[in-house]
């Protein structure tokens, strides 16, 4: 639906349809006139854990006529989604209050993945926000678009490095335990991180035989 002049009015036309949908993942809203109306329709489709499934990817680029209310609702539906994985918000004005409240949800998420926040009018305050959050608390986050805002180059590259640290550490892992389904034979000990090999007793038995 992106670029239809849909409006708050259409939207509600629309959301009975699109609630009850079976196996709608992806919806994309963009440039398409809404408001804080539009956003309170919207967080209906991202239900909180536990709840029905929702939407996986969701695209509100370009729609000015949200204010600080309305994304303030939708921070708090992502926070709670227990769906979600892309947002995009570009060229949207959020400035870096409403960032912070997105700093907040994407550090309660534990889907959301990719993030688009290009030319939303964030400075380095925002992007200082958003760097403590990546670099303390764990988070699903794999990607955080912040092109066109006026942030330095040098906090852009510190977030950059530290998302991709974060997906080379559960790159390790997953190699680890494909390693570990493979070769159930060895075990990991936690408190030595030693290796040790699990038989079946068959060896000493054989060596017993042999002594005899």
């Amino acid at each position: 639906l992106h670029g239809s002049p849909l409006t708050d009015a259409g939207l509600a036309l629309l959301n009975p349809a699109l609630s009850i949908h079976p196996s709608l993942v992806a919806l994309d809203l963009g440039d398409c006139m809404l408001g804080d109306e539009g956003i309170n329709l919207i967080c209906g489709l991202l239900p909180p854990d536990g709840a029905k499934s929702g939407l996986k990817e969701l695209t509100l680029s370009a729609n000015p006529g949200v204010t600080s209310k309305g994304w303030g609702r939708l921070a708090i539906a992502v926070a709670h989604s227990s769906q979600l994985r892309v947002l995009n918000l570009d060229y949207n004005p959020l400035g870096d209050q409403v960032a912070g409240m997105l700093a907040v949800a994407v550090a309660s998420s534990r889907t959301l993945e990719v993030l688009d926040l290009e030319g939303t009018g964030l400075t380095n305050q925002s992007a200082q926000t958003l760097l403590d959050m990546v670099e303390n608390y764990p988070t699903a986050l794999r990607t955080l678009i912040l092109a066109e805002n006026n942030i330095s180059p040098e906090l852009q590259q510190q977030i950059s490095d530290l998302l991709s640290e974060g997906e080379e550490e559960e790159e390790t892992e997953a190699r680890e335990v494909t390693t570990r389904e493979k070769n159930p034979w060895i075990c990991q000990n936690s408190s030595s991180s030693q290796m040790v090999l699990m038989t079946s007793g068959l060896g000493d038995s054989l060596l017993a035989e042999t002594e005899m």
